[in-house]
């Protein structure tokens, strides 16, 4: 039986809806992505990780490390290799959809980011559009400069963005509250009702919400040489089996 092509905004969607994230509990299910590397690459991944995590690029500070044969969800790890589990960006619509906010994701993409401020995305690829994750995507054409921007402040990062309606702006205004005291720390800009966020479009009554992409870690790892094949929303987790990356 020929299973249907499953385009990445109806994935973000179907996980979103099983989110239980409660930000100002600290508990409860999130989206995570997957990366694998090779177990001799593993210190060097950390400190990189550790530097993303200061310099303010992760979508959160959690992380988990598994060992080479075990299992995670339908995956094993490979021998040789490690795997690294960090949360995703998608957690962000599962957590305003349990606020009563429906939200559209529209796309992921690279952001200039000039004196550590965002300034535009410059690259996007749009989530109806394709079967497989953008920042994924993106990560394998060697157009960022995380470290740069890690460095000096400027550079090309993965963010991705989506959008509610302008009548929601008081209960998006919660969640971004609820959050600040939170694990998840991805919010980049959010946009004014019927106003451009960084540059993309959104619908007339809608607001655009950008959010860090959760990868942004592996692609300053993979700029640094190293092998790193990333899974983006690879699926499910429970928030407390996870630990921050300086405790590591």
């Amino acid at each position: 039986m020929n299973l249907p092509l499953k385009f990445v905004h109806t994935r973000i969607e179907e996980y979103a809806m099983q989110v239980t994230f409660d930000p100002r509990e600290g508990r409860g299910t999130v989206v995570y992505n997957l990366s694998l590397i090779r177990k001799e690459d593993l210190e060097y991944a950390i400190s990189v990780m550790k530097d993303a995590f200061k310099a303010g690029i992760c979508v959160s500070g959690l992380v988990r490390f598994i060992e080479e044969g075990a299992p995670v969800g339908d995956f094993q790890v490979p021998a040789g290799h490690c795997a690294i589990i960090t949360m995703c960006s998608s957690t962000l619509d599962g957590v305003l959809m349990r606020k009563g906010v429906p939200s559209n994701p529209i796309g992921g993409g690279v952001v200039e980011i000039e004196n550590r401020i965002p300034r535009r995305f410059t690259h996007m690829i749009l989530y109806e559009h394709t079967t497989i994750d953008p920042l994924q995507a993106l990560i394998s054409q060697e157009i960022t400069s995380v470290n740069e921007m890690m460095r000096r402040g400027s550079g090309n990062i993965l963010a991705n963005i989506r959008q509610c309606h302008m009548e929601a702006e008081t209960l998006v205004g919660e969640v971004i509250d609820d959050l600040a005291g939170s694990s998840f720390s991805g919010i980049l800009d959010v946009g004014l009702p019927n106003t451009p966020a960084l540059g993309v479009t959104v619908d007339p009554q809608y607001m655009g919400i950008v959010a860090l992409g959760g990868t942004n870690p592996m692609a300053a790892i993979k700029e640094g040489g190293v092998f790193v094949m990333t899974q983006a929303i690879k699926g499910l987790m429970d928030v407390q089996e996870m630990q921050e990356i300086l405790e590591f």
